[in-house]
């Protein structure tokens, strides 16, 4: 793609046009495979983000109004405009993320396009109660309407899906959008502003780059918005949640994750082995869905730990524009330093089977990580590392294995591998995880919900039920005399 060939500068999108930031402040877009700069992105302020919500607030009037077949209408263009570029749009995301391209092109768009278009049936679909005569004279009814300006922060580690989780329900239902993706990666939000431009009312998307504060802190605080989105860590969610309360927002949160993966002695394997290898460093390990934390029975652990180990060094390290790259680079020189810092604190029980090390040459690049040995309580246990480290537990019954997985804050998403139906079926009644799965690990589907119990959040992204979360219900009782 040409535009990569030069320094892109991009800009903020308010009511439909690209602007600079009010001051005038830029900060730097960096390659994590290489750590060079790429392009400069706008530090937006207080003025950024009043005229971004602005903006949609006279959106919201008319977009509101619109009938689900036009809102339909208009995701389906945006989802067939992202197929069209799909190759562009994967390229902007491997440079600005480190993802490997080949994996975002093939598994990350189609699924995506698929999520927008679910969405864009949805909005045809949305329901209430029947109407009917619960009192004697007079009609009852439930309306589903929008909540009105609705501000959203994206992660960094999906720039581009996350976004397109949010938006999607969000305009389905009727509402406008201020979103505000992380200040590390902002090049496919820059480019889905100006594909949407192309196919909705100006002010309907409005995308604000900068930091979180003041950008995304703005938008918390900001009285004319009506409900906040963000999908991020455990700790900005309780802020944001403080925040919000001032003025009694709806708060949509999907935080970090720390999935148990419960491997019984009589799992496949092989297939575990692999599921792990996959779904344990897919993206670097940088998801809050990852298969970082296995759980091992007794009589597999040891078969399990070399398995894992060895598939670990098969995986292809290197430019994520390459065919065949498998791992690329951690988003940042911070998250590396962060995810070593785990393993320079690992306890003396603790072994690191394999990796742990930097590669040699340059960008934000870990060697996939194995480290045995650990306990309940330690910090890799209890804690997100966010990287490409797999831990490993060996639990002595069942009934330990479901107290450990769930021993931890979080409560995102969890799998079981066993060839025992009733047990796979007793352990998701007992796990308190938002998504359980049985004999594999992370696949996703749009129809499906995804969201947290306990500190992992509230709300859900993908499926009927987010369209729930952005809408209000509405009675009215029409009286019949």
């Amino acid at each position: 793609m040409a535009a990569t060939a030069q320094k892109l500068e991009i800009g903020n999108f308010i009511d439909g046009e690209e602007r600079p930031a009010a001051e005038g402040a830029t900060e730097a877009i960096l390659n994590p495979a290489t750590g060079e700069e790429i392009g400069s992105a706008p530090l937006s302020g207080e003025a950024d983000v009043d005229a971004a919500v602005a903006a949609a607030g006279r959106a919201f009037e008319q977009w509101a109004e619109t009938t689900p077949g036009e809102r339909s209408l208009a995701l389906l263009r945006i989802a067939d405009a992202l197929e069209e570029q799909a190759d562009e749009l994967s390229r902007l995301e491997s440079l600005n993320v480190g993802k490997p391209i080949e994996a975002m092109r093939e598994e990350e768009m189609p699924f995506l396009v698929d999520n927008l278009r679910f969405f864009a049936g949805a909005a045809r679909c949305m329901e209430g109660r029947p109407a009917g005569e619960y009192m004697s004279g007079y009609t009852s009814m439930i309306r589903r309407e929008p909540v009105g300006v609705v501000g959203q922060i994206a992660p960094w580690n999906y720039p581009l899906m996350m976004a397109i989780w949010k938006i999607g329900p969000a305009l389905a239902a009727g509402n406008t959008v201020v979103l505000k993706p992380s200040e590390q990666t902002p090049l496919t939000a820059w480019r889905l502003a100006q594909i949407c431009a192309e196919h909705l009312p100006k002010g309907v998307l409005n995308v604000l780059f900068g930091h979180g504060e003041p950008a995304g802190a703005g938008l918390v605080r900001h009285p004319d918005v009506a409900m906040v989105s963000l999908t991020g860590d455990v700790a900005t969610g309780k802020e944001i949640a403080r925040a919000a309360s001032e003025t009694l927002k709806r708060v949509h949160l999907e935080l970090g994750g720390k999935a148990p993966v419960i491997v019984f002695d009589d799992a496949d394997l092989e297939a575990v082995v692999e599921g792990v290898k996959v779904a344990g460093y897919f993206n670097a390990g940088q998801d809050c869905t990852a298969a970082t934390r296995v759980l091992a029975g007794p009589k597999v652990h040891d078969d399990f730990v070399s398995g894992l180990a060895a598939a670990a060094k098969t995986l292809k390290i290197g430019d994520p524009l390459e065919s065949g790259t498998e791992l690329g680079p951690l988003v940042s020189a911070e998250q590396r330093e962060r995810v070593e810092g785990f393993l320079e604190r690992a306890p003396s029980h603790a072994e690191t089977v394999t990796g742990g090390k930097e590669p040699s040459g340059s960008g934000f690049f870990l060697e996939p990580t194995v480290v045995d040995g650990l306990q309940q309580n330690d910090e890799m246990i209890q804690r997100e590392i966010f990287g490409p480290v797999v831990t490993v537990q060996r639990f002595s019954s069942d009934d330990e294995a479901i107290a450990w997985a769930n021993g931890v804050d979080y409560g995102l998403a969890s799998s079981v591998w066993t060839r025992d139906v009733a047990r796979a079926m007793n352990a998701a009644r007992k796990l308190r995880f938002g998504t359980v799965w049985v004999n594999d690990h992370i696949p996703l589907v749009s129809e499906m919900p995804h969201g947290g119990f306990k500190q992992s959040g509230y709300g859900k992204d993908m499926s009927i039920y987010s369209l729930e979360d952005y809408t209000e219900i509405k009675h009215v009782m029409v009286s019949l005399s």
